[in-house]
This record gives structure tokens, C-alpha cells and sequence, in this order.
């Protein structure tokens, strides 16, 4: 096995050990240990309300609708039901196996407002306050926050330029207002008065931002609209001046951390740019995605030009401590993306250089021996540099949790187990193979500071 730094030794076979750093106890006493993640959780579903609908189900009656799935006794809803129990079962495995001590749940839908977090009391008492395997402990998370998003929030524009307004013109993508949102669990209070939240922040309102321009001209997979040609914007003036920088949120989150010295504050700094594919002749997921990462770079920079929700303007005190979390759709080293926005973020002298680019590298065994034995599950990029780095199927390091230069940060890692590792059947079955049908397609990413 490798360095502890650098291997999932952590978060797969030590259990005990794991168990061991982070304590249970509500009340979090003096911790000079914490564990921050990052996990997308795919628990999008493809109609608003099922998730709620899978959430609620006490242990007993997810007892029962799995001993029918067992059976063969189930179709239909009932059937997808009872495999999104499961699914649902196994991220809370791996909750339980990792135990974080804050972290954000990306991909766990929500009414689109965010205005309550009974979905995340029904995931904490239904499936995280039971264990799911003999060879882990139930965990709870007292303190729960969810978030508003622009995921299926129609625009009411014609974004796509088909001469409709329908559900692909919502400002984030999403089949209904409320898929792909995100949350935040924690031990830890977190002081809600001073979440900054930033839905609202218009893109054209980013330095250096413009209308994306139509210049992939001579692509014949996306075909320039007869309404406009290479060279011209894309979106409508109109539509440009209402457009949120945010495909979902960005968020400003201040965890509160008792130490032997007094109270620690760590801004949780959350997100879920969009990926930089399915994009249009003016490559606008591409520019999309750059401008959500480098929004973070100027925002702990300390740079004035954003507001919040609130009305609120400017970025990060200077000297405050923070952590950057979230599937950011971005690998530093390859992928289809523009790359200079996830390359800055991790080069930037604020950031933790041993996470974002040397000892501390979270890494895994598990993704090594997926794209080399699993070439028809880990079938892209099976030619990435850093192999042990990927955070998802994809191949590629997506998910990222990148402390600021004044945390010291002590251990990291991917929950990502090989064959030979404790937790296997987590993120591999014989009959699913690695994606949302076992728990997700993306891993849970933690590291590990030390507070003095």
C-alpha cells in the first residue's frame, strides 16, 4: 500500500481507524481533527418528488420492498423503488465507512427552493442512523443546510434557439426545477446567518465575461442556427443580461469548529459547475463551466466585483480559512474542457499546494484497476496521466476538495476500493458495474486537517 497520504488505505480497510478519528458525538467538543468531503451521491431521479418519496421509507418498510425485489415479485415503479432503496443503502455505506465530518451532497435533488431540509432528516434518520453492514457503524449529522438552485428553473428565453421555450431553456440544466441540487451535512454548527449565496449573480457581471460567440463554425454534430451565424452571440441580448453565472449555486458556508484555542471558522465553499460537453456551435457549457471554477479563484482572491444573494458585495476576508468542495466537471490534466480554470484554481498560492499538487493528492486503488481491468466500465480516458487521482467512471478527476495554504492539512483520499479492499461491493456488482445503479458514478473525496 501506498503512503497514508496518498491512499485509500483510510477510508477502506482501517475502519477502526477511521472510526476512531472522528467521534459521534453531537456536540463536537474540542476536535483538532476534521474530515471535509465531497461526494456526488446521484440521487437524481427522474421525476420531482421520488427521491422524497424513497427517503421516507423507514428501515422496516425498506426491508420489506427489497425482500420483494429479492423475490422477483416487483415491476415497474415499485421495481425502480426498491433499486433506488438499495442504491440509496449503499451511499449511506459509504458515509458510514469514510465518516466525514462535513460535507456536501452534490446531485441530491430538492423542490428547487431549498427551503427545508426534511429530505436530509429523512436520509440522516431513515439510512444514516442504521448500519448497513457489519462491519460499520450508524453515524448522524445533527446540523443540515440545503440550497436553492437553477437546475430546471425555467428562463423563460429560448436558450437553445430551437424557437421554444421547454425544459432544455432552464438556466441549469434539469428536467425539473429542483434535479441536481445540492446540500450540506455537518457535525459541526454552521453559522446561517452569514451563508453567502450567490444563485442570483449574473454571468455578464464576471470580468472579462462575454455573450459566448458561435466559433465552432464547421462541427456538423452541433449545427448552427438558421437565426444565427459563426461569429454572432448566442444568446439574445435579453436572455444575456438575465443569465446567472451559477448553473446551480455557488455558496459561502461558515462551519464553526471548537479548538483548545477558541472558536475555528472554515468557509465551506460549494458548487456544481456544469459539464463542459453536450454544448451547442458556440461551445457554451465549455465557457460555462470555466467561468463557475474561476468565479472561485477571484472570490478567495478577495475581489469586489460579485454580490451575493443578499446584496452583499466582495469576495473572501483576507487570511480566512476555507475549503473549495464539489463535482467542478474538471480535471486539471485532461478531459474536454477548458482547462485553465481548474489549473489556476489548484496553482493559486491560497490553495493547499500539497492537496492540489503534490503529497496530498487524494488518490484511490480502486481507480487504477478499474480502467485497467474494466476497460467497458472505465471506458473513457483510460489514458489519463495519475490514474490513482480519477473520481469518477468517466475516468477523470472531477471531484475536489481543496483547502486553503493556512489549513494544514494531514491526510486525503478517494473512496475508492479495489478488489482486494474492504468495501468492494460499493462501487462494483456483477450484474451493474460501476454506475448509479450501485451507488454512484462519482466517489466521495475527504481530507483531513488538523486545527490547532
Amino acid at each position: 500500500m501506498k503512503n497514508i497520504n496518498k491512499t485509500l488505505l483510510a477510508a477502506a480497510i482501517s475502519l477502526g481507524m477511521l472510526a476512531g478519528c472522528n467521534s459521534d458525538n453531537d456536540s463536537k467538543a474540542a476536535d483538532p481533527m476534521v474530515r471535509f468531503a465531497t461526494f456526488n451521491l446521484s440521487f437524481d431521479r427522474t421525476a420531482a418528488g421520488m427521491l422524497s418519496g424513497e427517503l421516507a421509507l423507514t428501515r422496516t418498510a425498506q426491508d420489506a420492498l427489497l425482500a420483494r425485489l429479492a423475490e422477483g415479485s416487483l415491476s415497474g415503479t415499485e421495481e425502480t423503488k426498491a433499486k433506488n432503496v438499495q442504491q440509496i443503502r449503499n451511499v449511506a455505506e459509504i458515509i458510514q465507512r469514510t465518516r466525514p465530518d462535513v460535507f456536501l451532497l452534490n446531485e441530491f435533488d430538492n423542490d428547487g427552493k431549498g427551503e427545508n431540509t426534511n429530505d436530509l432528516k429523512a436520509f440522516n434518520d431513515n439510512y444514516l442512523a442504521h448500519a448497513q453492514h457489519s462491519e460499520v457503524t450508524a453515524i448522524s449529522y445533527p446540523v443540515m443546510q440545503n440550497f436553492a438552485t437553477n437546475t430546471g428553473l425555467q428562463s423563460g428565453y429560448d436558450l437553445n434557439l430551437d424557437n421554444k421555450t421547454t425544459g432544455d431553456d432552464a438556466w441549469g440544466f434539469g428536467n425539473y426545477h429542483g434535479q441536481y441540487a445540492f446540500a450540506v451535512m455537518s457535525k459541526y454548527p454552521i453559522d446561517t446567518k452569514q451563508i453567502r449565496t450567490f444563485q442570483n449573480f449574473k454571468w455578464k457581471d464576471m470580468p472579462g465575461e462575454k455573450n459566448p460567440i458561435i466559433d465552432d463554425c464547421n462541427n456538423p454534430k452541433v449545427k448552427i442556427p438558421a437565426s444565427r451565424q459563426c461569429g454572432d452571440a448566442w444568446y439574445s441580448d435579453a436572455a444575456w443580461q438575465q443569465f446567472p453565472l451559477s448553473s446551480k449555486n455557488h455558496a459561502d458556508v461558515p462551519v464553526l469548529i471548537k479548538t483548545d484555542k477558541g472558536e475555528e471558522v472554515i468557509h465551506f465553499l460549494i458548487s456544481h459547475p456544469t459539464p463542459p460537453i453536450f454544448g451547442n456551435a458556440a461551445r457554451h457549457n465549455v465557457k460555462h463551466n470555466r467561468a463557475e471554477i474561476a468565479f472561485w479563484n477571484d472570490y478567495v482572491k478577495g475581489l469586489n466585483y460579485m454580490t451575493d444573494d443578499k446584496g452583499t458585495k466582495g469576495g473572501l476576508t483576507k487570511n480566512a480559512k476555507f475549503v473549495i468542495a464539489g463535482d467542478l466537471n474538471a480535471d486539471p490534466q485532461t478531459g474536454d474542457g477548458d482547462l485553465t480554470a481548474i489549473q489556476a484554481l489548484q496553482d493559486n498560492a491560497l490553495m493547499n499546494q500539497a492537496v492540489t499538487n503534490g503529497t496530498l493528492i487524494p488518490v484511490s486503488e480502486g481507480g487504477p484497476e478499474c480502467l485497467a481491468t474494466q476497460p467497458k466500465l472505465c471506458s473513457r480516458n483510460n489514458n489519463r496521466p495519475n490514474p490513482e487521482r480519477i473520481t469518477s467512471s468517466s475516468g477523470l478527476q472531477l471531484d475536489h476538495v481543496i483547502p486553503s495554504a493556512n489549513l494544514n492539512a494531514v491526510k486525503s483520499g478517494i473512496f475508492w476500493p479495489a478488489s482486494f479492499e474492504a468495501g468492494y461491493h460499493l462501487v462494483y456488482d456483477a450484474k451493474l458495474g460501476i454506475a448509479k445503479g450501485v451507488s454512484s458514478d462519482h466517489r466521495l473525496v475527504w481530507v483531513d486537517f488538523k486545527l490547532d
